[in-house]
């Protein structure tokens, strides 16, 4: 399977946003995004006005990165929120949140998606108390995301217990027993990432 192998702080760079990759680093003064903003191999005086393409593309690039997607699975999002009732955007969006990694890394779990993934591949992570090892699994309400009980002291997860992160209105989460739930599906104003979503739905559209 394919994967990105360079620095991750390029890919900020090059959307111009902080897609919060680097976990900690990210709020910090070493972020890239803060020590040189400029586009990766580019001039910052030499950018031109972009494209309506090219602002539909680099809004599209930086959702998939953010949420760390290869195409194929970006666009397989794309499909299935089309096919549901309201809006294209809101219901690819709320797909996303629903990914069982990016689960993880809203309750804190994990500094970023891609330490989530990776706690979810090595199956430290529980779903209705059944180890689930795929990263891409879509939750449900009432659904109870945990650690699993046996990895709990581990010293990450013990961090965790002393740490205290905002939780979207539709988690619920107890860092003593390190189990979540998900009480409401991912509303539009619950997703804290700078996106306007319109401009992918136009770029699929064509």
């Amino acid at each position: 399977m394919a994967k990105y192998t360079d620095a991750d702080c390029r890919l900020c760079r090059r959307e111009g946003a902080k897609l919060f990759l680097k976990g900690e680093r990210c709020l910090s003064k070493k972020c890239a995004m803060e020590r040189r903003p400029s586009i990766p191999g580019q001039h910052p005086n030499t950018r031109r006005k972009p494209s309506e393409y090219q602002n539909q593309l680099r809004e599209k690039q930086k959702v998939k990165r953010a949420y760390g997607l290869l195409e194929k699975q970006f666009h397989e999002y794309y499909v299935e929120a089309e096919r549901m009732r309201g809006k294209t955007g809101e219901n690819m969006l709320s797909l996303l949140e629903r990914r069982l990694d990016n689960v993880v890394y809203r309750m804190g779990l994990a500094s970023s998606r891609a330490a989530a993934r990776q706690l979810v591949n090595h199956g430290h992570i529980t779903v209705n108390g059944k180890r689930v090892t795929i990263p891409s699994y879509s939750v449900k309400v009432n659904d109870v995301v945990a650690v699993k009980e046996n990895k709990t002291q581990k010293a990450p997860f013990k961090a965790v217990k002393e740490t205290r992160v905002v939780i979207p209105k539709w988690l619920e989460f107890s860092p003593e027993k390190l189990t979540g739930k998900v009480v409401n599906l991912p509303a539009r104003e619950d997703i804290d990432l700078n996106i306007e979503e319109h401009l992918i739905i136009e770029l699929y559209s064509k």
